[in-house]
């Protein structure tokens, strides 16, 4: 099974399984990590908001327009900035290190 590492607010490095198929939203909750997701990842808010670690980023699919708008209302915009909702887990991302940015 993949793997993901999440980065808490704290600095604290966390290791967790990564079902295929589900998000970098759905992985934090399973994991009981704080990344909230108030609108359950319908892409209508951002308060899933991550950093992707830059050796990543290049991995992913572009953001869409939906999602580039959302990312406009999040605190602490990185250059690496996405919405864990929409980024799903594949075998290619095995190993994805994202981190929680420090106030949502």
């Amino acid at each position: 099974m993949p793997h993901m590492i999440f980065i808490e607010r704290d600095g604290t490095r966390r290791e967790v399984d990564a079902p295929l198929g589900l998000s970098v939203l759905e992985i934090a909750h399973k994991h009981d990590i704080d990344l909230e997701g108030a609108c359950e990842g319908s892409l209508a808010c951002a308060t899933c908001h991550v950093v992707v670690d830059p050796d990543w980023a290049a991995k992913l699919s572009a953001p869409t327009d939906d999602e580039e708008d959302m990312l406009d209302l999040a605190f602490g915009l990185e250059k690496t900035s996405r919405l864990g909702c929409q980024i799903v887990m594949t075998d290619a991302l095995d190993g994805l290190t994202v981190r929680l940015p420090k106030t949502s």
